[in-house]
């Protein structure tokens, strides 16, 4: 038997050191060739390390969160054969020369395997520890039988803190005497949504989030924001919507808002192209760009992520929609390349229904100006010295001060705003 050093692989980009991110093996795990044994991150997206070879886990090098330099000690796999490792298999049968000092991966080698052996000679029949309980969303309904939930009523207890160990979540009988038992002590009420809380959870911010924080800081730290808010009469924008996703919505696909508010956003920068800009602030330079990249901002389980829409300027409705879809779905799965997430020169986001009435997004460097949407309402408003029902929406923008004067911010919107009431005006040549 012999051991295989997996080292961090240069990913390119001139990256230097990544971010290990979480590991999908343990010590003492067996790995296949070509399993994904751990996920790292660079600056730009999360990238997926699979094992080259089969065979047992020794030890790992790091912890998530750590940031290990390319070619570092990644982890060490048992293999058939040599393996890679040029060193002693028993160095400690080697005396090493007076004054060498001991090597620290051999060492922690051998704690892993001592720590695996303790494992494998643990009684088989100690019981397993019982998963930590998660809490699920005020409005979202357990599954259970009525006996169970007339059982968690008279007990005083809200089902949604207690885990269901049955199909699809399930709330069992015993799900419910495992949580009274647990939670439940002689002259103590067992625990409802009324009950005091004490507990307290320490959550590491690493991965995307602890990006997404540098990002943000340095953002607030480096531009000079300001924001300007217009609202918006939407209600022909969303006339013409409706039409268009019922003559052509069962063959071409449903259209959404987004893409109209992309074809807008490349219409107003044809005379504005002051802010279709990236800013180097080091070099002190700014580039100014014909094409249209645009970043639209997408929520993921693992935080805000921003693909890009490459060349938005040449996209039709519907070939902005369709790519503004592919998009959205890979950064949910976890399959947005690289060079999806990067090279935008102006970001559109947006909150859907919940984007309230105002907001004050934060400028995604080195870019210069973010659009930001609000939600769409019904509220009354005087058109010609009547009072009428109209849908307004709010823009809510930001930009970068040191690049972007105010006025051509405001004419900017103004443009989007007049482009937006008369969607006509979207197509116009």
């Amino acid at each position: 038997m012999g051991t295989h050093v997996i080292k961090m692989p240069d990913i390119g980009e001139g990256i230097a050191q990544v971010e290990l991110v979480e590991w999908f093996v343990k010590v003492g795990d067996m790995v296949s060739e070509d399993q994904v044994v751990a996920d790292v991150m660079t600056d730009k997206a999360t990238v997926d390390i699979p094992s080259p070879v089969a065979g047992k886990v020794l030890a790992l090098g790091g912890q998530p969160g750590e940031v290990m330099a390319v070619g570092s000690e990644l982890i060490r796999i048992e293999v058939e054969g040599a393996g890679n490792l040029r060193e002693p298999a028993h160095p400690a049968a080697e005396p090493a020369p007076a004054g060498a000092p001991k090597a620290a991966p051999q060492a922690r080698v051998e704690v892993a395997s001592v720590a695996a052996a303790a494992a494998k000679a643990a009684p088989a029949c100690a019981p397993a520890a019982r998963p930590a309980p998660v809490a699920r969303e005020a409005n979202e309904r357990p599954l259970a039988s009525p006996a169970v939930r007339k059982r968690a009523w008279d007990a005083g207890i809200e089902l949604r803190f207690v885990i269901g160990s049955g199909p699809a979540g399930r709330v069992l009988h015993d799900d419910l005497e495992a949580y009274l038992a647990q939670d439940a002590s002689p002259g103590q009420t067992p625990a409802s949504g009324y009950a005091k809380r004490n507990d307290e959870q320490q959550i590491p911010v690493i991965g995307l989030r602890r990006k997404i924080a540098q990002r943000m800081q340095d953002a607030k730290r480096r531009a000079a924001h300001f924001s300007y808010v217009e609202e918006v009469d939407v209600t022909a924008l969303e006339e013409l919507r409706a039409q268009l996703n019922q003559k052509w919505g069962d063959t071409r696909g449903k259209l959404t808002l987004l893409p109209f508010l992309a074809r807008a956003i490349v219409v107003a920068l044809r005379d504005f192209p002051q802010i279709n800009v990236r800013y180097d602030d080091e070099a002190q330079v700014i580039t100014r760009f014909g094409a249209v990249h645009l970043g639209v901002a997408a929520q993921s389980d693992n935080g805000l992520m921003v693909p890009v829409v490459r060349h938005a300027e040449s996209l039709t409705l519907w070939g902005a929609a369709d790519e503004i879809t592919r998009l959205a779905s890979a950064v949910r799965t976890g399959k947005a390349s690289r060079e999806e997430l990067s090279g935008s020169t102006i970001t559109l986001t947006s909150l859907g229904a919940l984007g309230g009435i105002v907001s004050t997004p934060v400028v995604n460097l080195p870019e210069v100006a973010i659009i930001g949407v609000n939600r769409i309402v019904e509220r009354p408003v005087v058109v010609k010295g009547q009072i009428v029902i109209r849908k307004m929406m709010n823009l809510s923008s930001s930009f970068d001060h040191r690049v972007v004067d105010g006025m051509d911010a405001a004419q900017f919107i103004q443009a989007m705003r007049g482009l937006l009431e008369q969607p006509a005006t979207l197509f116009v040549e």
